[in-house]
């Protein structure tokens, strides 16, 4: 999936080219009420073709054969491209469909194993996946560490750690196992996994209407009625001044007319634009999270693994109130023996490596206390009444001085010190006694500082939520050129910034992948869960980054803004050439019984016949060729909303009054010869 697919395959095209006239049924034409004028004047025209008199014409066969043949064409081109935006999104959901296949769990029943087809596993079910083995369904690693191969689902080919406990437990049935063996608790039923809804969504089977795009249709068919109106009362004025004006006339006019060529490509872009985002390996949940990612104004990333590489390994022990470092590290090494998170693992990597011992006998048969975001510390209850934490330095200082102990005078200064570098400083603490602090290094991703740079020229406001002291996120906030940061942050304090900027009438978005990410990415208006993240976050956000890359996000917004930029650049480019439409269409019709309208026969065109057919012939060969526009969307360049309404407004306004004046003259030099 991480491969774009060529827009003009030529399997994607001939299917398109089937359905086009597929679509031609009235039940499937109604959807689209512009075509479905169109095409009703099609039906007329055709009518007329084999009944000339019908309506006491006297217009010539070879002329209504000519505009019927044109109105078909234009329905035709409408339909392909519709068709050709479905497809691909077809083709993505087949490539999926193959992955998702029968597989045979091994579902842990008691104490046995017993081999059962992966349909009639239900949640809650345990499996035993070995190496080699397909997962037979959603689930979560409850015990165990293996490599997964995701590349059916994310199109990379490097395999993912999974492993029991933490944010990196979930995995997607039909990806496969590469080394060791997981033992998995089922989160779907069948029907219902991930792997079924990115089917779905993927060839449009859900795909809903977005509000902008219900507003602009409701606009669109406003004007057709309008102009539907005029042209049905025009015959009446016009036997006021016995001008005689010929149905297939009345026909081209009101085609010219109405706004045919963004009615023709509009579900086309809304399909592209989700597409584009699938290709980039993004999930989208709706149309309307695409959207919404394209007004954002305000983003709210994770410090970890969004700003920073993520990887906070232990790379000293600072050792404080006259402590030795020798038993920092060792109550270091105790407090994380059961601890499996990176950090937690680092902290044992280190004393090894610097030589340091500890008596593993001292945590036999305590219980671990996993990290909490509402504690911030993790730790030991060792069964002789000991109690070992590290943590947060604040929040160790204030469990310590709970317990009546006293808090060294050097902790804050080397605390401080290891915070104004950048990295972060976890205290570590026995009962009511501060032995030292780990030094935590993380390194700010390079080019970060200019990605939001681009988002301050796009109006996009950047905030960085961490659980740092306020020193080392200033540090790492500075370094990174975010424009606000949060520190020492909870999942509350999240929800509140997210509330705070949506009450001010803006729109948030947010990335994440753990369970306490999932109350603020159900708040924020665009939420993207990590596709490695727990079930928890990818149920609660709007999309899911199946490369689990948090700074995505930036592209994300940029795909949002190119939506809408395209969307309004082919409506502003349709508007405008229906201007050079009318100079062309409406005095050919008058100026034989109102020679003073020839005046406005600007581009001085052979014929009414010919300027007639002429207009026709743009309006419809101009849809195919904004087709590859459509799909590949407009180029997006970070400026702010009044450039690029300036931009829009001189490149797509002025070029769609101009075009057509050469268009439809150029067509017209050919036609007239004939007519």
């Amino acid at each position: 999936m991480s491969q774009k697919k060529s827009m003009m395959n030529g399997t994607i095209v001939r299917n398109a080219i089937k359905e086009s006239f597929l679509k031609l049924d009235p039940r499937v034409m109604i959807r689209n009420p512009i075509m479905f004028v169109v095409e009703i004047g099609f039906i007329i025209t055709l009518f007329l073709i084999f009944v000339p008199g019908a309506f006491g014409g006297e217009v010539p066969v070879w002329f209504n054969v000519t505009v019927s043949l044109i109105l078909l064409l234009t329905i035709l081109f409408a339909n392909f491209a519709e068709a050709l935006a479905e497809g691909r999104g077809k083709a993505q959901a087949d490539s999926l469909k193959k992955t998702k296949k029968e597989i045979t769990a091994n579902k842990v029943v008691g104490n046995a194993i017993k081999k059962v087809p992966s349909t009639e596993l239900r949640k809650g079910d345990i499996v035993v996946v070995s190496q080699g083995e397909l997962i037979p369904s959603d689930g979560v690693v409850i015990e165990g560490l293996a490599s997964i191969d995701e590349s059916a689902i994310t199109g990379e080919s490097a395999p993912v750690i999974k492993e029991a406990g933490g944010d990196f437990s979930s995995v997607t049935g039909g990806t496969r196992v590469v080394s060791d063996q997981i033992k998995v608790r089922i989160t779907s039923d069948p029907g219902e996994t991930f792997l079924d809804r990115m089917i779905s969504l993927v060839e449009g089977a859900k795909r809903q209407k977005t509000p902008n795009e219900i507003a602009l249709n409701t606009v669109l068919i406003s004007l057709t009625l309008i102009f539907l109106i005029v042209v049905v009362t025009l015959p009446f004025f016009g036997q006021f001044l016995n001008i005689k004006i010929e149905v297939p006339m009345l026909i081209a006019l009101l085609v010219c007319l109405i706004p045919t060529t963004i009615g023709g490509l509009l579900s086309a872009i809304g399909i592209a634009g989700m597409d584009r985002v699938t290709q980039f390996n993004v999930l989208a949940m709706s149309g309307k999270a695409v959207e919404a990612a394209g007004d954002i104004n305000t983003i709210i990333l994770d410090k970890t693994g969004t700003i920073t590489y993520g990887n906070r390994m232990a790379s000293e022990f600072i050792a404080v109130g006259g402590e030795k470092e020798a038993a920092v590290a060792e109550w270091a090494a105790i407090s994380s023996i059961k601890d499996e998170t990176p950090e937690g693992r680092s902290v044992l990597e280190l004393m090894t490596k610097r030589g340091f011992s500890y008596h593993d006998k001292i945590a036999e048969g305590g219980e671990f206390v996993e990290f909490k975001a509402e504690t911030r510390m993790s730790g030991m209850n060792l069964i002789d009444g000991r109690i070992v934490r590290k943590g947060a330095v604040d929040a160790v200082k204030k469990w310590v001085t709970a317990q009546g102990g006293n808090i060294p005078s050097d902790l804050d200064t080397k605390s401080d010190k290891v915070a104004s570098a950048g990295g972060t400083p976890l205290a570590v603490a026995v009962d009511n006694k501060i032995y030292g602090v780990i030094y935590l290094k993380d390194t700010v991703k390079p080019g970060m500082r200019e990605r939001f740079e681009q988002m301050r020229q796009m109006g996009i406001k950047t905030v960085m939520c961490t659980g740092d002291n306020p020193l080392t996120a200033a540090t790492i906030a500075l370094e990174a050129g975010v424009d606000d940061y949060i520190a020492e942050s909870t999942p509350e304090d999240k929800i509140a910034v997210i509330r705070k900027e949506q009450a001010e009438g803006k729109l948030v978005a947010m990335t994440g992948d753990g369970t306490n990410d999932a109350p603020a990415l159900a708040q924020a208006d665009v939420g993207i869960a990590m596709n490695s993240g727990t079930v928890a976050a990818k149920e609660a956000a709007n999309m899911v980054d199946l490369d689990s890359d948090p700074s995505k996000i930036i592209e994300v917004v940029a795909i949002g803004k190119q939506l809408l930029m395209t969307r309004g650049a082919l409506t502003t480019f349709s508007i405008a050439n229906d201007i050079a439409k009318y100079f062309a269409i409406i005095p050919a019709m008058f100026m034989i019984a109102i020679p003073e309208m020839s005046v406005l026969n600007v581009m001085r065109l052979g014929s009414p016949m010919s300027a007639i057919i002429s207009a026709l012939i743009f309006n419809a060969i101009i849809i195919p060729l904004l087709i590859p526009l459509a799909m590949k969307g407009v180029a997006y360049k970070p400026l702010s909303s009044s450039k690029l309404l300036q931009r829009n407004l001189f490149v797509y306004g002025l070029g769609g009054v101009v075009i057509p004046f050469f268009g439809i003259k150029l067509i017209d030099l050919v036609i007239h010869l004939w007519v």
